[in-house]
């Protein structure tokens, strides 16, 4: 027996707090974050019809999601680009765990991130998909997302603890 179909609600109920998270992680303030939101939900409302698997909701609308993202981006000309050179390989695993980092300083390291590399970085990290899905997601090939990640985690250890001694006593972890 399928389940009866999702109602406007429900979809909303159910996935609100993901959708905000990740347009925060990717606009990088409330109140576009908020819009991006607003706005996934409208075009999805309106789009319900093309939705034939409740289980496929939350990979749909963060599809839409991406997208009015990606759209506001081009439309406002505001990319802000590390060149590739700048991200380098990733570094060695500290024999400790890093000190904590607050969730403002974390976000504006995220916000110098290509939206290339951001994007998978935030799904795998913050939304726990799996490479399958932001591949799917992308349209990417599995290897690429993989690359993607190891790059964009790279730069994150490097920027957000550049300078950082191995002598460090306080054990700490990245607060997202």
């Amino acid at each position: 027996m399928s389940a009866p179909p999702l109602g406007v609600r429900d979809l909303i109920d159910a996935h609100y707090e993901a959708l905000y998270r990740y347009a925060y992680r990717l606009a990088g303030n409330s109140a576009d974050a908020e819009d991006l939101t607003q706005d996934t939900f409208s075009k999805a409302i309106s789009r319900l019809s093309q939705l034939r698997d409740r289980d496929s909701a939350k990979p749909w609308l963060f599809r839409i999601l991406r997208n009015a993202y990606l759209h506001r981006v081009r439309d406002e000309r505001r990319k802000k680009i590390v060149p590739l050179e700048a991200i380098g390989d990733l570094a060695e695993e500290p024999p400790e765990a890093p000190p904590e980092v607050d969730s403002a300083t974390l976000q504006e390291a995220l916000n110098e991130l290509d939206e290339t590399f951001r994007t998978p970085l935030i799904l795998f990290y913050f939304e726990d998909f799996s490479y399958r899905d932001i591949a799917e997601q992308m349209d990417l090939p599995i290897g690429t997302v993989m690359s993607r990640l190891a790059r964009a985690k790279g730069y994150l250890k490097t920027k957000l603890f550049a300078g950082i001694g191995s002598n460090s006593t306080t054990k700490r972890r990245v607060t997202p």
